[in-house]
């Protein structure tokens, strides 16, 4: 078995999810325990199972590939966005849509400019990196069942937004 540049990447990625999943169930806890409530937990697994699967074929097809430099400088500038989503998020981070009633929405970092940038990451990365491990095909299916996804949770996080927001002005 011989691993190539490709399983640096990945074991990067796979050190990343598994460290923001650590960190959401750590903010995940102190949202709850404030009140915070829940929206659109029906597609969670499912979104959960489809980044797993992602990597894991990743790892499956392309630990041993080289990585393809103009779309590691992609991924990496997307790294840096991440980076500054997490940051401006701080402990209102996870991976479930948590709201507590009468908190303002972030409008700092990111924010200010899209409503919903850690998504615009993701979609950058599960197409930029397959495209680095030089996978195209792969880059497109999983690119449209993200598309998919992300629209039922992009629906479901603004309907609990304007639920809050509403909660706000009374």
């Amino acid at each position: 078995m011989h691993f190539g540049c490709g399983a640096g990447l990945l074991a990067y990625l796979t050190a990343q999810r598994l460290a923001e999943l650590w960190w959401a169930k750590q903010n995940e806890a102190r949202l709850f325990a404030a009140g915070g409530v829940e929206y659109g937990h029906s597609h969670l697994r499912l979104m959960m199972l489809l980044h797993f699967v992602w990597l894991l074929g990743l790892w499956g097809l392309a630990y041993d590939h080289s990585v393809q430099p103009v779309f590691l400088v992609l991924f990496i500038l997307l790294q840096i966005a991440r980076f500054w989503v997490l940051f401006t998020l701080g402990r209102r981070w996870t991976i479930r849509v948590i709201v507590i009633s009468g908190e303002k929405l972030v409008r700092s970092g990111p924010y200010r400019w899209l409503r919903h940038p850690n998504y615009a990451i993701v979609v950058g990365e599960i197409a930029v990196v397959p495209l680095a491990l030089s996978l195209p095909f792969y880059a497109l299916v999983f690119s449209l069942l993200n598309t998919i996804l992300l629209s039922i949770r992009i629906a479901q996080e603004n309907a609990a937004l304007a639920a809050n927001a509403l909660n706000r002005g009374r």
